[in-house]
């Protein structure tokens, strides 16, 4: 988590300096709408790649079936995925999309008690009648052969020796963007997915990939945005606060900690205030700092079941 630990200290020190000289935070700058759309071209992707989507195994469980799938991302690869449905549900089924955050995996939403409270999440979104969909982001989890098989984090440190096919944060983010794009063309394929009501959620790197599909992918219809960090001049050109251009009047619900060393409760508020819809738009802050407590699984539950 290396990485991570220098993003968090930058927006520690952020918030040191707001509480010492700021009176009132002013909103997260963010780039004009004509950048916004010139950006619109980096998530592009060419429809005639066959997809190669394919179920590789299924698995019953005791009120879902769960199938591993793959199919094939824009730079060739196959990407690894989870599609689970809930026993009582009927074609065709609303979907969430679930999306990890740096360094984790798909698997994250099917271990209890771990960092997100990923199968408390899952399983609260499958009891209430939603098929889910997780998959690994380029360089993690069983995608870490684009990596040569090291931890993502190996490429922190700056005494690494090169290797090849680097990936950084923008990088993966974008990637992220149109393998899950990808993914929903295969679900579209399959037919038993209603397309018209399909939600992202993600947390942290997934909450920053949620409010970009937000704004980027029609078939996206609602998010659940979970500590993103909105602002690192070291992401450009991927940061969340310049893509509120494209949300528009999506709903979208940002859980977010006060204790966050990624942001400030301020700079938040400012921004969502001065570029997202408030008809459209709900922030709720827990006590907490990028680890959130395990009510917001009911909060982001409630939320999905409302707008979706």
């Amino acid at each position: 988590m290396r990485m991570w630990r220098i993003l968090a200290l930058y927006g520690l020190l952020l918030t040191v300096y707001w509480a010492a000289f700021g009176e009132e935070a002013e909103p997260y700058p963010r780039v004009t709408q004509e950048a916004f759309e010139a950006r619109r071209p980096f998530f592009a992707y060419d429809k005639d790649i066959p997809l190669d989507g394919r179920v590789v195994l299924e698995k019953q469980g005791d009120h879902s079936t769960r199938w591993k799938l793959v199919f094939r991302g824009v730079q060739g690869f196959l990407v690894p995925g989870y599609l689970e449905i809930p026993e009582n549900a009927s074609k065709p089924y609303p979907l969430v999309v679930l999306l990890h955050g740096w360094s984790g995996g798909k698997e994250d939403w099917w271990q209890e008690g771990n960092y997100i409270n990923g199968s408390e999440m899952r399983t609260a979104l499958l009891e209430a009648g939603y098929a889910v969909l997780a998959f690994d982001a380029a360089a993690h989890g069983e995608r870490s052969h684009e990596i040569d098989y090291l931890h993502v984090n190996a490429y922190d440190d700056p005494a690494a020796p090169p290797r090849r096919n680097y990936f950084s944060i923008p990088e993966i983010v974008i990637q992220t963007v149109k393998d899950c794009r990808r993914a929903l063309d295969y679900l579209e394929e399959r037919g038993d997915i209603d397309m018209g009501r399909v939600a992202a959620l993600g947390y942290s790197m997934g909450g920053v990939n949620t409010m970009l599909l937000l704004a980027l992918e029609p078939r996206i219809k609602m998010g659940v945005a979970c500590v993103p960090p909105w602002y690192n001049a070291a992401w450009t050109p991927v940061e969340p606060v310049d893509y509120t251009w494209g949300i528009l009047d999506k709903p979208l619900l940002m859980l977010m900690g006060r204790k966050d060393g990624f942001y400030t409760e301020a700079a938040i508020e400012a921004s969502t205030k001065a570029y997202l819809n408030p008809g459209s738009t709900q922030v709720i802050w827990y006590d907490s700092d990028h680890q959130l407590t395990s009510v917001y699984v009911a909060d982001a539950v409630e939320y999905v079941k409302r707008h979706l």
